[in-house]
């Protein structure tokens, strides 16, 4: 069951625990839908949620029901969104839309965090965030997940960007927006797939309740932009480095000998990375959510004892 706040769907549960003041983590619902195979998305979007449960920790799922943005959602909903292969994707512009034709839709980074904050929840895990893409100065291909978290107040967890992504112009465009980007026990920003980018972050915390001081701090501050708490994948779970090297630099130049440009050269890259690694990849996707929901509950349990 669920009521409407604010103008969603909020399942009783999740409504349940935020009056209470009780931890709650949102969780997306694209990597559902469009981000694993089938039947294994289901698999693993139960997983995630009772990880969180087993914490003590109220899962909040976001996805569009049939025209209607809800967050939490219950066995038949969750299955609609994993077993619907005509589910579409919406991110924030996409929202008014989906609305209106009554469609039913998973939810990007962007879109989740906007109807999760909206309700008044203050932490997100994710996989990866969206960024600028290779060439984005011709196309201008830059994902609404930045924007967006420019002016949406909420601690995501996320293993950085994918490398088939401009990493070091997503790192500018964050810093551009005023987005805090921490590194979860580390100084060096992660690459979805491998521990590190190369990249030097300016803060790390080493744990959740130097984490919760920050959004303690931001609210004081009358701040409306998000923190990113960037989290790497363990170097055991990772791919190998040589490995994601080589398919990268294959995969770009195919992508580049086919002539794909914009939209159609990240799908292209993730699914050569997936044939080439011969599904480990996939594997490191699953690893890579996984730790970003156990940190994510962390954080939550931190900021709900405040």
């Amino acid at each position: 069951m669920a009521r409407e706040v604010a103008g969603l769907s909020v399942s009783v549960e999740v409504e349940a625990a935020l009056a209470a003041g009780s931890p709650v983590v949102a969780l997306e619902s694209t990597l559902i839908a469009h981000g694993l195979p089938r039947p294994r998305n289901r698999a693993v979007a139960v997983e995630l949620e009772a990880m969180l449960r087993d914490r003590g920790i109220t899962p909040a799922t976001v996805a569009v029901i049939d025209g209607v943005p809800t967050v939490g959602l219950d066995d038949d909903t969750l299955g609609r969104i994993a077993g619907d292969p005509g589910v579409a994707k919406a991110s924030v512009r996409d929202l008014p839309a989906a609305a209106a034709l009554g469609l039913t839709c998973a939810t990007t980074v962007a879109a989740t965090s906007v109807l999760a904050a909206r309700v008044g929840i203050r932490v997100f895990a994710t996989g990866g965030l969206g960024g600028v893409h290779r060439g984005a100065a011709e196309t201008f291909d830059e994902s609404a997940d930045l924007p967006t978290l420019a002016a949406t107040p909420i601690t995501v967890v996320a293993a950085g960007v994918k490398s088939i992504l401009d990493v070091d112009a997503t790192i500018e465009r964050l810093e551009t927006f005023g987005v805090t980007l921490l590194g979860w026990r580390t100084s060096d920003f992660p690459g979805f797939y491998l521990p590190t980018t190369g990249h030097r972050l300016d803060w790390q915390v080493d744990g959740a309740a130097q984490v919760a001081e920050a959004m303690a701090v931001r609210d004081r501050l009358g701040l409306r932009s998000a923190i990113v708490v960037a989290n790497p994948v363990p170097a055991g779970q990772a791919l190998d480095e040589a490995i994601h090297d080589d398919v990268l630099r294959t995969a770009l130049q195919q992508a580049d000998e086919l002539g794909l440009r914009g939209k159609a050269v990240t799908p292209f890259l993730l699914e050569t990375f997936h044939t080439e690694t011969a599904g480990a990849s996939l594997e490191v996707n699953i690893a890579v959510v996984r730790n970003n929901v156990a940190v994510a509950a962390e954080i939550a349990a931190a900021w709900a004892s405040r």
